[in-house]
Order: structure tokens, then sequence, then C-alpha cells
């Protein structure tokens, strides 16, 4: 029996990770800051909440780490801690720094000083780019990275950290570059969650008042979760592992996804959507998607949901959890 680990066990990717390994026959071991109801809800609602061992980790020095993996020898580590919301890696820039950074040179240098056979992967994100010109869209793999955010700064040199071992130390880690994506465990702080959250509310008539948003001109190329964490599992199964991007490809604006998922409830967009200038980020990404390609040709991965498809996907998903609340 194969054994991960999975880092952010109790975040979005890190729940449908675990679902996806769990279905392959893995021994999955989960790492989360305290043991919570409220930190496991994602792992409950998928009903996998008693299949995966959990163990609390407050801290990233070296030698606890390497301790870990003594003791639970995992075949594969999959990273997916970290302060994850753009916005407030405005506000709090250290701490994100720290925390993103850190923490995976500190993995990394476990691996190096334990188990060099170990497969690590690294969770990097289209924030690492930056604002992108024209000419360079769709982006592809080797975009020079040009962050516009603490956030981005931090995931780029964490990239660049899992690369330099990979080169370097020969370990076998790779990263996957994961655009905008979206499920029904997507944080609350996240724009879509919260529209399609209380949109759903608004239509059954719990909710009266408006939803304020903030920039609604980006476009994003915003895809399902549970399909993009099986490109994770695809990067670590290479034999030669390298960097991947992960995204949709399907280019909309906010306000058009807004609008898409008013329309599937029926709900008046106008009537119920305004904008907020407190919402909005000191430097945003106007327009970003990504070029798939590669992750198709080598990964045999196939991204086939549309914008529209996706709405109706994570309106069926709200309902049915909103729905399992209650019954809790």
């Amino acid at each position: 029996m194969k054994k991960a680990l999975i880092t952010g066990i109790c975040g979005q990717d890190g729940a449908y990770l675990a679902q996806l390994l769990l279905s392959k026959g893995y021994h999955v071991v989960g790492t989360t800051r305290k043991f919570d109801l409220n930190q496991t809800i994602g792992l409950a609602f998928l009903g996998i909440k008693d299949d995966v061992e959990l163990i609390e980790v407050t801290d990233f020095y070296v030698e606890k780490l390497a301790s870990i993996l003594v003791t639970y020898r995992p075949d594969e580590i999959y990273n997916l801690a970290a302060q994850s919301s753009v916005g407030l890696s405005f506000s709090e820039p250290i701490s994100t720094i720290q925390e993103n950074i850190m923490s995976v040179a500190s993995w990394l240098e476990a691996i190096k000083q334990t188990n060099q056979d170990i497969r690590f992967y690294q969770a990097s994100s289209s924030e690492m780019y930056g604002n992108v010109g024209s000419a360079d869209l769709p982006i592809k793999e080797g975009l020079i990275f040009n962050p516009a955010s603490p956030y981005g700064i931090s995931k780029a040199a964490a990239h660049w950290i899992t690369v330099n071992y990979r080169e370097v130390h020969g370990l076998k880690g790779g990263c996957g570059i994961l655009f905008n994506h979206e499920s029904v465990l997507r944080g609350s702080n996240f724009v879509l969650k919260k529209v399609i959250h209380q949109a759903v509310l608004l239509s059954m008539g719990i909710q009266k008042t408006p939803i304020l948003v903030g920039n609604l001109d980006i476009k994003r190329d915003w895809g399902y979760a549970p399909e993009y964490v099986k490109a994770m599992w695809s990067i670590l199964q290479k034999e030669s592992i390298d960097d991947y991007h992960i995204c949709s490809g399907n280019l909309i604006s906010l306000k058009a996804f807004i609008k898409l998922i008013f329309s599937e409830l029926n709900i008046d967009f106008e009537q119920y959507i305004f904008v907020d200038p407190s919402l909005f980020r000191p430097v945003d990404l106007m327009e970003i998607y990504g070029d798939n390609q590669k992750a198709k040709e080598e990964l045999n991965w196939e991204y086939q949901l549309t914008s529209e498809g996706l709405v109706k996907k994570l309106i069926e998903e709200e309902i049915r959890f909103i729905e399992w609340e209650k019954r809790k």
C-alpha cells in the first residue's frame, strides 16, 4: 500500500486529493494546524474523515518534519498548506511570506536528510505571473514570473526552491501551477464561493440582502478543483518529474460568470449584485489564463467542463452542502 502525506489536507484541494488517493488504495496521512470540527468539515462532507490519519503540525523546524518522515515513511508528499488568500497577503505580508516559503524549504530539506526517494508535489500558483501582456496570453510554462502581490511573491519563491532542490540535489520534486479552481469546499473568503453561497440562499428565500463584490471586470479561467487534483497525482507518477500548468483555458470575466450563476438560479443580477470599492485589491490581475497543452500531452490530463457546466456543478453542490449542514 502506497503512503501519501498531504499538508493542508483540510483545505479544498487537500480534501479532494485525499478522496482521490483513498480511491486508489493509498494510506493517507494529513497535516493540520489544529484538531477542530470546523477544520475537518470538508473531509466530513466527502465522507472520508475517518479514513485518513491526521497529525498536528504547528511549526516547520526541519528536525520535526524529518521525524515525521521517519515515523510515517510516505512515498509521496503533496504540499498544499499555505496562506492562500491574495487579498489577505497585502495586509499580512510578513506572515504570508514566512509561511509559504519557509514551510516548503523545510519539507525539502527534511526529505534531503531522510529519504530522497520521496516524491514531492508543490502547489504553485498562476499568481506568480502577475499582470501579463496580451501578447503572452494564454500563458505557457516558462514565462518569466512577475508577481503583483506578497502571495504571488511567496509562491514564486517556493516554486524556485522546489526546482532548485530538484536540479541541485536530485530530489523528485514537481510543481503544479494551478490557475483559479473552485468547488463547494472553497473558502468563504473567495469571491465565487461567496457569491454562489449567497445566491443559493437568495433563491431559497433565506437571504434578502444584496451581495457585495469587488472588481467585476477581472477575467480568469476558473476550473473545477476535483479535476485539478487528478493532475497533481499524475505529476508525481511521471518517471521524470516536471512542472505543469493546470488550468481550464476557458476565459471569462467575473461579471459574466456571476451572470451565469444568477441566470441558472433565475435571480435578477441587477437587483442583488453591488460593487463595493473597499473590496478592490491594491493591485489586481486584470486578465490571466493558461495553456494546458503540456499537461494534456505528458500527463494525459483533460479538462472538459465549460464555464456553464462548472456553474451548474457548483450550484448543485452548494445546495447539497447546505442541506447536509442542516442534517448534521
